[in-house]
Parts: C-alpha cells; structure tokens; sequence
C-alpha cells in the first residue's frame, strides 16, 4: 500500500522554509499531495494558477530525486477533509519554534477525532529557515527588499515583478 502524504499551505509564495519541508517530507511517503488552501475571505498576492505554478517548479525536482511522486491540489474545505478525498494518512506539518508548535498540537488533535486514519506528521525546519514565513517575504519584496536568500530564485523574480 503506498504511503500517501498531504501538505497543505498557502504557499503565497513558496519560500525555502517549504522546501526545507518537502525535502523531508518526500522521504516518508510515496506521493506528496503539495495542496494549496483556497479561502474566499482571504487575498493571496499571487493567483492560484500562479501558487500551482511555483509550487510545482520548486518541488518537483526535490520529488523527482527521491523518488516519490508530486501532485499539485487546491482545496477549499476543512484540510482534514482535503487529505481524506486524497486518500492520505499522511498529513505533513513544518514546525518552526514553539508557538507553531502548541498550535500545530491543537489542530493535530481536532484532525485526528475528525479522522483518526490521518496521522499528523511534524517536520522541524533546518536552523537556516526557521525565521522565514512568506507574510515577512511578502513584506520584505513589498518594500524593495531582496528576498533572495528566503525563496528559490524563481519566486524572487516574480516577486518582483509583482512589486515592480
């Protein structure tokens, strides 16, 4: 039976603190479902079409090299829900400090009474990353600044002709 894995996140944008998660999480399951959060009340910098895009591009090879197979989903209901549709048991999380972890703790728990069959996997991030979050790489390309050393080079330069 193959081990079949959920991340799920906005990835607005991909930053390196996600792929410091995918090249970890492509070690433990088969297939990475990468699966972008849709939420009406919400607006993304970058399109969906262009989330899909950069996410795709950025794990890709990181899949490719271990061997496991990457598919690229939207979802717009409960996470929990989106991994059971994808027939995961996986569900990946990145873990960067203590506050994501209490948090993390509470939605593992709500996750695993709405579905026991999908175990939460955590996933601390490398000490290079743990300071990225995409909401300071958005703020730091908002302003002008170089955001190079926090996302793959790609993303730097649509955020930049997004910030033109």
């Amino acid at each position: 039976m193959p081990r079949i894995a959920l991340y799920p996140g906005s990835f607005d944008p991909v930053t390196n603190g996600h792929l410091d998660v995918v090249r970890h999480a492509v070690t433990l399951c088969d297939r990475l479902i990468v699966s972008i959060g849709i939420s009406p009340g919400k607006k993304p910098l970058f399109s969906t079409e262009e989330r899909l895009e950069m996410v795709q591009a950025a794990f890709s090879p990181l899949a490719k090299k271990a061997g496991c197979t990457l598919d690229c989903t939207t979802y717009d209901n409960l996470t929990v829900t989106a991994a059971q549709q994808a027939g995961a048991t996986i569900m990946i999380r990145g873990l960067r400090d203590a506050s994501d972890f209490d948090y993390e703790m509470q939605l593992a728990g709500m996750n695993e009474t709405m579905a026991p069959e999908v175990h939460t996997v955590f996933v601390p991030a490398s000490a290079a990353v743990r300071p990225i979050t995409a909401t300071l790489v958005r703020q730091i390309a908002g302003m002008g600044g170089d955001v190079s050393a926090f996302v793959p080079p790609a993303v730097a330069k649509a955020l930049k002709a997004k910030f033109g």
